[in-house]
């Protein structure tokens, strides 16, 4: 596979999200969640213009680009401008509100003086391997690439030209395929459509069908009756009713009041805010309420350990964000459906899981994933006041808390001296270590130690339990053995917050510096450090510990201009670059403090290294101010949404 590592553009639907590169080659199709499958290698798109060979729409050193979205939607419109024959095409992808459509209208325009013989090939290459092999099929126009798993169908209301199912590597480019057969063993494949001949001065239009099935389900003889259906297709119909659809959406969800455009700053502004309520949807599984961190930029592990995966950590920031949006629906999908399901008997979640809500691949265990769930459970509730949502998911934070108290009582090699049965038990039968915890990882998955963010979630996830409880208590008035066990747990969590205090005063607290350390293993400046104020409330803004730390921040980790590194020695990926959610995190932290203009001085790195669609990147190019790693990052979006 082809390394791709920035996604420029994302639409999607339903069941199918999609991305592109600035030059509107489509880079990755995910169907039938946000994060699996992802079916292509490469999908590649020509013209062959009277004798040329093929002209890849994507990349020639006579294309002139411009991409931009219908305004407030996911209709993505991409300008090929060829120089030399001086052809334009405009490329427009969607994703139909119906099926499972991914939608792709070509138009032609001739701007030269002679006339131009123009024919569209694609060539389609899907990703294979021994347990998932892809083969090929044309039948009635339509040309099928297949697996067990999954079936991909293309075509068009347009005559087929002609097509090629084995070896079109090797001729793809003269612009001319052909073979006999109606059936194949290759995972790439061709077709090409006769768009004619365009006058000067003349367009002509061509559409072509992504359709996609689940192929454990249906077989592929059952495509034929769809295909036909799709073919039927008011393609500019439906083009108009799904950007209708999407700026309801996004009226529906502004929920802040709008910056007037009266300049640029002022306009990608509102551009960011309205992206991110377009792009939350796209990374939501329907079914599961489970949320993917980004649409993947590294299949292949070469720079990092994969990003379409759903953080229970992450999520919960972003839940915090679609309730200022008032999509509360989603939110309550997640904590009420993933979250139950995800959680593991002992009461902890895992590092990160599919967004189905299966086990994904994970190499470490880290307690802010169990206790941001609960902080997010209260932090839900603050918005929408519903005591039903609490009682439905008390029995989930009652297990993760009890959790959390048992990595407490772990790391700071505390002892219930009054369970003296317990106690007992443990002295005879030596089983106090079958119950010893693992040192967690850090919010960066890079160091195991005891964490300074990790306690502050902790102390945050012991007062939203604690406050959960103050709620409900009237509930279970008359359930006295339930109280009792309410009160219990609710001593425990109180005291141990008192001894969190204790452990960070003794074990993360530099008496010469005033400063706060990140870890019990090094003293790296850090700007998860500032979760002890935004959002964990462990201390406040003000005290003199914070604004030393935040003093040495400014000193250690922010750049010239103006972004912030995550810590000190940062390795990965070079560790030169600001990231945005440590920028935002700074901006937070200066709102906490009242400190306006420092907040706006953040907000504004932000604003202008997003990318001229308003995405978010996780980090950016100091050079150039633009995104340099994983554009559409889930956490940075919800971060801005918060930040306003």
């Amino acid at each position: 596979m082809k390394s791709k590592y920035m996604n420029d553009a994302i639409i999607g639907g339903k069941n199918i999200t999609a991305s592109y590169t600035k030059n509107g080659e489509l880079l990755r199709l995910m169907f039938d969640m946000p994060d699996y499958k992802q079916l292509i290698d490469y999908f590649d798109t020509g013209v062959k213009i009277n004798d040329s060979c093929m002209i890849y729409l994507h990349q020639d050193q006579n294309n002139r680009y411009k991409q931009y979205y219908t305004e407030d939607t996911n209709v993505l419109h991409t300008e090929i401008e060829n120089t030399y024959f001086e052809l334009k095409i405009k490329q427009t992808d969607f994703v139909s509100l119906k099926n499972n459509v991914l939608v792709k209208r070509y138009i032609f325009e001739n701007n030269n003086t002679i006339d131009l013989n123009v024919n569209f090939l694609i060539h389609s290459k899907l990703l294979t391997d021994y347990n998932n092999s892809v083969g090929s099929k044309i039948e009635q126009g339509v040309l099928t690439q297949f697996s067990h798993q999954f079936t991909m169908s293309i075509f068009s209301k347009s005559n087929v030209l002609s097509h090629q199912l084995n070896d079109t590597e090797e001729n793809i480019e003269s612009g001319v395929i052909q073979d006999k057969d109606y059936i194949g063993m290759s995972p790439d494949s061709s077709i090409s459509y006769d768009v004619g001949l365009i006058k000067p001065g003349e367009k002509k239009e061509l559409d072509i069908f992504l359709y996609v099935t689940n192929a454990e389900n249906d077989n592929i003889e059952c495509i034929m009756p769809q295909v036909a259906s799709i073919r039927k297709m008011d393609v500019a119909r439906e083009q108009a009713s799904v950007e209708k659809y999407w700026k309801k959406y996004v009226k529906d969800h502004v929920n802040i009041t709008l910056k007037e455009e009266t300049s640029e700053y002022n306009k990608k502004y509102n551009k960011i805010y309205k992206r991110s309520i377009l792009l939350f949807p796209l990374l939501i599984n329907n079914n599961t309420g489970g949320i993917s961190a980004a649409v993947e930029v590294d299949e292949e592990k070469e720079q990092s350990g994969r990003y379409a995966y759903c953080w229970p950590r992450d999520a919960v920031f972003v839940t915090k964000a679609l309730d200022k949006l008032k999509m509360y629906k989603d939110t309550e999908k997640f904590y009420k459906v993933f979250c139950k399901n995800t959680q593991n008997r002992n009461g902890m979640w895992e590092q990160r899981f599919y967004t189905d809500g299966k086990l994904a691949p994970s190499w470490g265990y880290q307690i802010d994933e169990t206790a941001s769930v609960i902080y997010g459970i209260y932090e839900h509730y603050q918005e929408v006041k519903d005591v039903k949502f609490l009682k439905d998911t008390l029995k989930m934070c009652e297990s993760a808390a009890k959790f959390l108290c048992l990595y407490i009582e772990n790391i700071m090699d505390i002892h219930d001296k009054s369970d003296v049965v317990k106690n007992e038990i443990e002295m005879t039968y030596h089983t106090e270590g079958r119950n010893k915890l693992p040192v967690s990882y850090d919010l960066w998955e890079m160091e195991e130690s005891v964490h300074l963010y990790s306690l502050a979630s902790i102390y945050g996830a012991f007062t939203a339990m604690t406050s959960i409880y103050e709620i409900v208590d009237p509930e279970y008035q008359d359930n006295r053995l339930k109280l009792e066990a309410m009160n219990k747990l609710k001593t425990k969590m109180e005291k141990y917050q008192e001894e969190i205090k204790k452990y960070i005063s003794k074990n993360m607290y530099d008496e010469t510096t005033k400063c706060l350390y990140r870890n019990c293993k090094d003293k790296k400046t850090d700007i998860s450090v500032l979760g002890v104020v935004v959002p964990f409330k462990l201390f406040g803004a003000k005290e003199k510990k914070v604004l030393n730390t935040v003093e040495k921040i400014n000193m250690t980790i922010r750049t010239y201009t103006g972004g912030y590194l995550r810590f000190e020695g940062d390795s990965y990926r070079g560790g030169k670059d600001p990231w945005t959610i440590a920028t935002l995190w700074m901006a937070m932290y200066y709102q906490a403090n009242r400190e306006k203009q420092k907040a706006k001085e953040c907000i504004d790195f932000i604003v202008n290294s997003a990318n001229e669609h308003g995405f978010l990147s996780e980090q950016v190019d100091n050079s150039t101010m633009s995104p340099s790693w994983v554009n559409g990052l889930a956490w940075a979006h919800a971060m801005f949404v918060l930040s306003l």
